[in-house]
């Protein structure tokens, strides 16, 4: 457990979805729950493997299924399925699994920070700052994340024919913006941030576990 004087990081969870896929609406649900949760940043990343069903998810990027590819690679699976809930960059766990996927976000939010991640903006620039909390973490992947608070869709066609569906905390783009060693504070500048909601996932290289997080409205 994290002691008084240890923040834990925020807690991310990845959602893999699409508006193609029939056992996903349970899990939109689910995810929307989460996503009101205190120290919890989540993020859906709608793939698009499923488009051919007859309905293609407006929301759908093939580097979101890339992400997802790495994520098995990873856990040594060659099988990718929606709904999956990916958590603290680690816990690959199937959707609409509320019991599992609570229990170990509690179990995360118990752990102390690795490392902290915090930005400001001034004049359309961005600067990040990180730091280690006790020590040399790794090299790790910042990455810079948009998306969309939320918005509802009527599916016409597909396996959800006839469904409105609210989705939540939609990611419309997932970049890594900089590489930082974890050997001590690092601090970076981008002069093209984009506007609106942003979320700041520090992840140590090669797909390992959330180092630190932090949004941004």
């Amino acid at each position: 457990m994290a002691r008084a004087d240890e923040a834990p990081t925020p807690v991310v969870v990845e959602l893999y979805t699409s508006q193609g896929c029939i056992a996903c609406p349970p899990a939109d649900a689910l995810f929307r729950d989460f996503a009101s949760m205190d120290g919890v940043i989540a993020l859906a990343l709608h793939v698009d493997y499923w488009d051919y069903m007859g309905w293609r998810d407006e929301f759908g990027r093939p580097e979101y299924t890339v992400r997802q590819k790495a994520y098995a690679r990873v856990a040594g699976s060659r099988t990718l399925y929606t709904p999956q809930m990916v958590v603290q960059g680690e816990d690959q766990m199937k959707g609409h699994d509320a019991e599992a996927i609570r229990a170990d976000i509690a179990r995360r939010q118990g752990e102390a920070a690795r490392a902290t991640v915090s930005g400001d903006r001034a004049d359309g620039k961005l600067t990040l700052h990180m730091a280690p909390v006790a020590g040399p973490v790794g090299a790790a992947d910042v990455q810079l994340v948009s998306y969309v608070p939320s918005r509802t869709v009527a599916i016409e066609r597909g396996d959800n024919a006839g469904q409105e569906i609210a989705y939540t905390n939609i990611v419309t783009d997932w970049r890594v913006v900089g590489r930082w060693d974890g050997s001590g504070p690092f601090e970076m500048t981008l002069a093209d941030a984009p506007a609106g909601p942003l979320a700041v996932v520090v992840q140590q290289a090669r797909m390992g576990p959330v180092l630190a997080a932090t949004l941004l409205p």
